[in-house]
């Protein structure tokens, strides 16, 4: 075989081995051509290569795209009115066309016959272009909206418009049932233009004009299941059933029940009664059938007048698909005939007409002694009458019987309770402290000394009258939480606790000042403490509309049985007055002097929530309303927190039996409790040795100031890359910090960290 011609023909000392040319001191000569005039034209050849590669897999995958899956628009935005294309489907192009076929012997006239096997040939595409709305997870924002018939999809389909230009939620709607119009003219009729943001699913079967009834109620299952797997609705939303196909109803009760969810049945005229749940987000909608809420009412001796009044407003309420609350009447040792008349009649919740079994949600409770009861027994006795067995949905309405409610209270109540209580964008920080709603705007001050005056807000765009937070109870028409009822028996068991354990020789029980006026229950002082102590407000109502969701009528008042004083003698009306001819008459002058009364009576609420609602009926965050103190002045969350720090502090010492020391000690909040506000246990105190290793801990730790500094460390200025130059305020707004995170779930920012 020839050798090789050699690289470098012209140079033969090129052509020897390296071992005669090397170097004697031993270093490597640098070669003195490029390296890479050699590997160059290798790369060149390469890349050419590569690159007639590539272009030929390019050419192969642009010859092979197909050519009829039709504008991208059409494939993936399931929300617009246009439906998907069908031509690129394999599904859709699968789809029959046409009636099926009769089966042997079975009547021509009949028209729902056919019982074959069941196909959703429209629902896949839709169910696979939701990715976004993150429907694999149990909890999310996905509403829906469900219809049997056509007349059910329009009334329904302008609420999920609605809803869905709020902005809230991932509304969906989708239509189960056998006419056979397709969804882009279902939409049309019913003017759902582009501005409607819905996902549309048709989840019709095969053959659904022919389908037998029980092949519907089987394809709503079916259809049902599929969305819950690619979905997991927070609410289901229907028309009233009672206007439903059978089938519809049948199928979609089962699936609701098997998957744990509540149908939202929407009354016929929803779309002006109930537009306001349309600002509800998934988290409240989801708690629709989750709330109970028990009415609680403490009937005086005498009062059958105001309370049949009470009784009847509350039965000409409109309770719309909700379901009603239960009823507690607290009756007298001495019931008037009147009472008696109207409560063997009552039927409470009314007769279903459709023939449902009915049960009572009524309670009487009838009183035994006659004797006059104290401030304690009588709040005691009236605090336990409730008690919730569900204590995040449990509620309790308290009204006086001097109370006349509106047609719509419920809505209100409702409305507010779902958005402050059970929304997804509650703002924590404020909303746990929220320990109920009140329906009555006071025309007082709490000791009833002066015209209380409800307070505007600052905020953009709630400028006007608005709904604000007071630390103040309401006896005459108020709901309070569950969670926080529960937290006043424990109060309320301990404080009375309190004042009978004796006392120390050096430790006299302070004497608390009343701020609360005696024409108020007994209880509502007790309930003032807690609140104080804790922070806590309710929701008042205030509206630039004379309407109202309650009113008071003072006319048959009756002032509290534990403030009741005896009537003094009245002179014999067959005595004669002691005039003589010649004498003028005259008036009494301790009543022509007074100046007329303020307080007038509002209208009751009769059109509609929204009409009453400022900014077409979006709620304000509480963030946004101003908050006020029991006496009224104004404050900020953090003035409410140093305030309640430091009420809580006092009410330890002076009334929860606790040491100096025990009473300054940050105490550990126990949820549904008011233990840490007492020490009616020895362990609760710091024992002597508890006291001595405190204070030598103390001495080690508690900073000692003197000319070289802290402790001999020196001081850091404090500016405003520092902290606040005030050690006080410093702690406090640390404190404060770690509260709201406490509250919010989570953990407690560092020293330091800014206030957000």
């Amino acid at each position: 075989m020839p050798l090789p011609g050699r690289m470098f023909a012209g140079d033969e000392e090129l052509g020897k081995k390296n071992d005669d040319h090397r170097p004697s001191n031993g270093v490597i000569p640098v070669p003195s051509w490029p390296i890479w005039k050699t590997i160059a034209p290798r790369l060149r050849r390469r890349r050419v290569v590569l690159g007639l590669i590539a272009c030929l897999v390019i050419y192969v995958f642009i010859s092979n795209i197909p050519t009829d899956l039709g504008p991208v628009a059409e494939r993936y935005d399931i929300r617009m009115p246009n439906p998907p294309s069908n031509r690129g489907s394999r599904a859709l192009r699968e789809a029959p066309t046409g009636q099926p076929p009769h089966p042997a012997g079975l009547s021509e006239v009949e028209k729902h016959y056919y019982d074959g096997q069941i196909k959703f040939y429209w629902l896949a595409a839709s169910l696979h272009g939701i990715a976004r709305t993150l429907g694999y997870r149990e909890v999310n924002k996905n509403v829906l909206f469900a219809a049997g018939n056509l007349q059910s999809a329009s009334r329904m389909i302008p609420m999920a418009c609605e809803m869905s230009r709020w902005n809230r939620n991932f509304v969906h709607f989708v239509f189960i049932g056998r006419d056979d119009l397709p969804m882009s003219t279902i939409q049309e009729l019913n003017g759902a233009g582009a501005d409607c943001d819905i996902y549309w699913h048709d989840a019709r079967p095969d053959y659904s004009p022919w389908s037998s009834d029980f092949r519907m109620e089987v394809g709503v299952n079916a259809a049902l299941g599929h969305i819950q797997s690619f979905m997991h609705p927070q609410a289901f939303i229907t028309d009233d059933l009672n206007h439903e196909e059978a089938f519809f109803v049948k199928g979609i009760r089962s699936k609701a029940l098997e998957i744990g969810k509540s149908i939202i049945e929407l009354p016929l005229d929803a779309a002006n009664k109930l537009r306001w749940m349309t600002r509800l987000d998934s988290g409240s909608l989801s708690a629709w059938h989750r709330t109970y809420v028990d009415i609680l009412i403490q009937a005086p001796s005498g009062s059958s007048g105001s309370l049949l009044r009470l009784l009847r407003s509350i039965e000409r309420a409109d309770y719309f698909s909700a379901r009603r609350p239960h009823l507690t009447i607290e009756l007298p040792a001495k019931v008037d005939p009147p009472t008696k008349q109207h409560l063997e009649h009552l039927v409470w919740p009314p007769l279903d007409p459709s023939g449902t079994p009915h049960v009572s949600q009524v309670t009487l409770r009838h009183r035994i002694s006659p004797q006059k009861t104290g401030a304690e027994e009588a709040s005691s006795h009236f605090v336990q009458s409730f008690y919730p067995a569900r204590p995040k949905d449990s509620h309790v309405l308290l009204l006086s019987p001097q109370v006349e409610l509106s047609p719509l209270y419920y809505h209100y109540l409702l409305y507010n309770l779902l958005e402050y209580k059970y929304s997804s964008y509650r703002a924590r920080n404020l909303e746990d402290d929220l320990m109920g709603l009140s329906l009555e705007l006071p025309s007082t001050h709490l000791n009833d000394s002066s015209p209380f005056t409800p307070p505007s807000s600052n905020t953009p765009p709630y400028e006007e009258a608005t709904t604000f937070l007071w630390q103040a109870p309401n006896s005459n028409a108020a709901l309070y939480f569950g969670e926080k009822w529960m937290e006043l028996h424990s109060f309320l068991a301990s404080r009375i606790s309190s004042q009978r354990i004796p006392s120390p020789a050096d430790h006299q029980p302070a004497t608390r000042t009343k701020h609360i006026s005696e024409k108020y229950p007994a209880w509502t002082e007790y309930l003032l403490e807690l609140i104080r102590a804790r922070g806590y407000h309710l929701l008042y109502p205030n509206f630039s509309s004379s309407d109202a969701i309650a009113t008071v009528h003072n006319e048959l008042y009756q002032s509290p049985e534990e403030f009741s004083h005896p009537s003094p003698p009245t002179a014999d009306p067959r005595a004669s007055p002691p005039l003589t001819p010649n004498e003028a008459f005259t008036a009494n002058p301790a009543t022509h002097t007074q100046s007329p009364s303020t307080n007038h009576e509002p209208l009751l609420l009769t059109t509609s929530l929204l009409s009453l609602l400022p900014q077409n009926g979006d709620l304000p965050s509480l963030d946004e309303i101003p908050l006020l103190a029991y006496s009224g002045e104004v404050l900020t969350p953090l003035t409410s927190f140093k305030k309640a720090r430091s009420f809580a502090e006092e009410f330890r010492r002076e009334i929860g039996g606790c040491t100096e020391r025990a009473a300054s000690r940050t105490p550990v909040v126990k949820p549904m409790s008011a233990d840490d506000l007492f020490c009616l246990h020895d362990d609760y105190n710091d024992d002597e040795n508890g006291d001595a290793n405190e204070k030598e801990n103390e001495a080690v730790t508690t900073p000692q100031k003197g000319a070289g500094g802290i402790n001999g460390v020196v001081d850091i200025p404090m500016g405003k890359d520092h902290g606040d130059t005030n050690p006080e305020k410093a702690a406090t707004k640390t404190e404060f910090e770690a509260h709201l995170a406490r509250q919010g779930g989570g953990d407690s920012p560092p020293l330091g960290s800014p206030l957000n």
